[in-house]
């Protein structure tokens, strides 16, 4: 069984339980760590949504660099399964305001974000569209992504994608404000205007 490891803040050290690589693909370590030093100080009192959630890894290390609450959306069932061990883990049975959720996230996030009052931070982080079923994938999280605009407590939306794939520089009330190349891996950061 492969692992991956919370490499900052309060849980530091805690192992995680990774899905098989046929159904999920894990966030390197560069990525996330560039990631949690571009957005730590942006977590307090805020909820960190990740979509794709695989293993959960980035909900929980954003739970263990100090975000209110955290939510994985993950459509695999077996990767939930994985997802939801992880998170009993980290935080216990009961979850408290943290949230492992089995289905697909364009459906269950503007779900979530309509109960929420708290200030959110999303996190995309799809199959890359070489995988079969995912063909269009960045398209419709484009489409997702003009359309939660709408819920104001939206302030940041983080995705990270192929590198020859190429985020607008604004997206309905969003503005790319930072975009960082791994290899074929890129980040871009976009924030409320």
């Amino acid at each position: 069984m492969l692992n991956a490891v919370i490499s900052s803040g309060i849980f530091r050290g805690k192992k995680l339980t990774l899905p098989s690589l046929a159904t999920t693909r894990s966030t390197k370590n560069i990525v996330k760590g560039s990631f949690f030093d571009t957005i730590r100080f942006k977590l307090s009192g805020r909820v960190f949504i990740e979509c794709f959630g695989g293993s959960g890894v980035m909900a929980l290390e954003a739970l263990s660099n100090g975000a209110k609450a955290v939510i994985a959306i993950e459509k695999d069932k077996k990767a939930y399964e994985i997802l939801k061990q992880n998170f009993i883990k980290i935080t216990g049975a009961d979850f408290g305001e943290n949230r492992a959720i089995l289905g697909d996230c364009f459906e269950k996030l503007p779900q979530c974000l309509s109960k929420s009052e708290d200030e959110i931070i999303l996190y995309f982080d799809p199959p890359f569209e070489i995988r079969r079923g995912f063909d269009g994938i960045y398209d419709k999280i484009l489409t997702l992504m003009a359309d939660v605009s709408e819920f104001k407590n939206v302030k940041m939306i983080c995705i990270e994608h192929m590198s020859k794939i190429k985020i607008p520089s604004e997206i309905a009330d969003f503005e790319c404000i930072k975009m960082r190349k791994f290899g074929a891996t890129s980040l871009s950061y976009l924030e409320r205007k």
